[in-house]
């Protein structure tokens, strides 16, 4: 993807996704995402219209899950299941076996969608952040 492709990825997270509680996204950060594993960033589209993505992360060791978004007019349309389909199926070839998803406690909209893949919110775990400035 050029640079003009991931601003229209960041204008469709603008748009279609849960952007509380999380650093502000940049081109430049999707540039180093796709500049390091250029096949993380997994992107549904119709035509010319993003319609949805996810990211698909390996460290070489754990499978994550992350900016999972489809577009509000596109929802409940099976896309969201083909991108996580998608996903896990990319984790399978690296021989990944359990994925982990982030999602926000309070974006209910898409517990519902994890919750029907499979996935199960681990009581027992808690995230850790630190800002890097």
């Amino acid at each position: 993807m050029g640079s003009d492709e991931l601003s229209q990825v960041l204008a469709f997270w603008s748009a279609a996704a849960e952007n509380d509680n999380r650093p502000v996204d940049t081109v430049e950060a999707i540039e180093a995402l796709v500049g390091r594993d250029p096949e993380a960033l997994i992107v549904a589209v119709d035509g010319e219209e993003i319609v949805g993505t996810i990211i698909a992360g390996w460290d070489g060791w754990r499978c994550h899950l992350y900016r999972l978004a489809v577009a509000p007019s596109r929802r409940r349309e099976g896309i969201g299941g083909r991108l996580i389909a998608a996903a896990e199926e990319r984790f399978r070839a690296f021989g990944g076996t359990r994925a982990d998803a982030m999602v926000l406690d309070e974006n209910a909209t898409a517990h519902g969608i994890w919750a029907a893949h499979g996935y199960r919110r681990q009581p027992e775990w808690s995230r850790w952040v630190k800002p890097l400035t």
